[in-house]
């Protein structure tokens, strides 16, 4: 008997876990999303199908007579959250919050659900993670308790979507999309079909409704979002919720808007009672002092579009060992070792080679942009020779290999944000444009020019040529 032809439709077919790619044969690496070990056998290869033309819903109109007073936005309650997502919630938007274990999501999003809550607008917040006496609790502590504020605590997608019929809510908070499964669907919870089942779900029902959806997400210890990244296609807003578990201080920046801007960044300040917005964020990043320290210089950072005041630290003592420390905090370590290299090069300072050198910023801020560059390398400077920069002084300036400083983006607005707070003196690459009322501002075109804000002391020498002569 000759042996049966395996025909295309018995032949098996591969998917990727992490964006759905498909594939006629095993790869070890996803050609779409590139990553390793995702790919897997998940049955035959689908029939090629062509599709009918059915009946359509809704009669297409000209953009001109479309009604766009549906999408206007509703606030939360919360002015930092609303700058991020453009205004506020609109009906039938869903938004994806993701950030790490115990940043705050949670304390957050019940903080939003209890101040969206009106008798016209009902709020529903579903917990998967918790019971409901353990939000309740929290609820207390930060006084989130409202009598149209609804709880429940599901883990079935059923169970989910029948609550919604009952409530009606305006908004609906799930925390989290990785733990609720829909019995109809194989896989765990938190799986690529799972998880795909329940946002599509909740997608439809927020369109029908004109329901506001805010999911929370898990995060990998890379930092992205967990699950499948389509995930990330489907809703209208993916947030990322940011900060250091040892600090204060919390960022919402916003990564994908459908209805506004994605360079909003929203501060926040996390407490024993909750979460508090942070208009004015600047004064968790500087140090108030009546007289200046050396090793410290001020600059202006942008997280979005918003100008920060930071505070840069740097410390230098002699070295115990063969290979000298070099240890960052809030910095990037190839950021600092450019500088060291900068100055000991372009800036004729060899000292800091065989010292051991400590940089910090203030407040658990994060400077990554090159415009922290010049305030870096004077904090450094400064350090070295022990000798304090002026008081009132920011330093804003992207610093080459060269030693020039180059310019950077939104030098005025970061100028304004100095002399609203007080600062008179500020360094700059060239043509910074147009400059606050009486605010000094002095135009550096390398390290050389930038390292003469520095008072010529010989604190450090002396001792040393004491010890020659003996």
């Amino acid at each position: 008997m000759a042996a049966r032809t395996k025909t295309t439709k018995d032949r098996p077919s591969y998917r990727c876990t992490e964006c759905g790619w498909q594939t006629a044969k095993w790869l070890g690496r996803c050609a779409e999303c590139q990553a390793w070990g995702t790919v897997e056998e998940y049955g035959g290869a689908p029939a090629v199908r062509t599709t009918a033309p059915g009946r359509v819903t809704t009669s297409a109109l000209p953009i001109g007579q479309v009604d766009g007073r549906q999408a206007t936005a509703r606030s939360t309650g919360v002015p930092e959250l609303d700058r991020v997502l453009g205004g506020g919630l609109v009906p039938g938007a869903v938004v994806l919050l993701a950030g790490e274990p115990g940043v705050g999501k949670s304390t957050l999003l019940l903080d939003v659900a209890a101040k969206a809550a009106s008798e016209e607008h009902r709020t529903l917040y579903v917990t998967g993670e918790e019971s409901a006496s353990q939000v309740r609790l929290r609820a207390d502590r930060i006084k989130a308790v409202h009598d149209h504020l609804y709880l429940a605590a599901e883990t079935d997608l059923s169970a989910v979507l029948g609550h919604l019929d009952a409530v009606k809510p305006s908004l609906l908070v799930l925390d989290s999309v990785q733990t609720v499964a829909s019995p109809e669907i194989d896989g765990a919870p938190g799986g690529m079909a799972q998880v795909r089942e329940v946002a599509g779900a909740l997608i439809r029902a927020s369109k029908d409704r004109g329901m506001s959806t805010i999911l929370v997400g898990h995060v990998t210890k890379d930092g992205a979002i967990a699950g499948p990244r389509l995930l990330e296609h489907l809703v209208d807003v993916v947030l990322h919720f940011e900060g250091d578990r040892h600090a204060r201080l919390r960022l919402v920046r916003g990564v994908k808007n459908r209805y506004g801007a994605t360079d909003e960044v929203g501060c926040f300040e996390l407490h024993d009672e909750g979460i508090t917005g942070l208009a004015d964020p600047s004064g968790l990043f500087l140090t108030r002092r009546d007289e200046p320290v050396p090793g410290t210089c001020l600059t202006v950072t942008l997280e979005g579009r918003r100008p920060l005041v930071a505070e840069v630290q740097a410390l230098t003592v002699d070295s115990q060992i063969p290979s000298p420390r070099r240890t960052t905090s809030g910095l990037e370590t190839s950021r600092v070792s450019m500088m060291l290299a900068v100055l000991e090069q372009r800036g004729r300072i060899s000292a800091l080679g065989k010292r051991d050198i400590y940089s910090a910023t203030v407040g658990g801020v994060k400077l990554s942009e090159p415009a922290a560059d010049l305030a870096i390398a004077l904090a450094l400077a400064s350090a070295a020779s022990d000798t304090p920069l002026p008081k009132n002084l920011v330093a804003i300036g992207e610093v080459g290999l060269a030693g020039e400083v180059r310019r950077v983006t939104g030098v005025q607005r970061r100028l304004a944000e100095a002399h609203r707070l007080g600062f008179t003196h500020a360094l700059v690459p060239g043509d910074p444009g147009k400059v606050p009322a009486g605010m000094k501002v002095l135009e550096v075109a390398d390290m050389g020019d930038a390292l003469r804000v520095l008072p010529r002391s010989r604190r450090r020498e002396a001792p040393r040529e004491a010890e020659d002569r003996r």
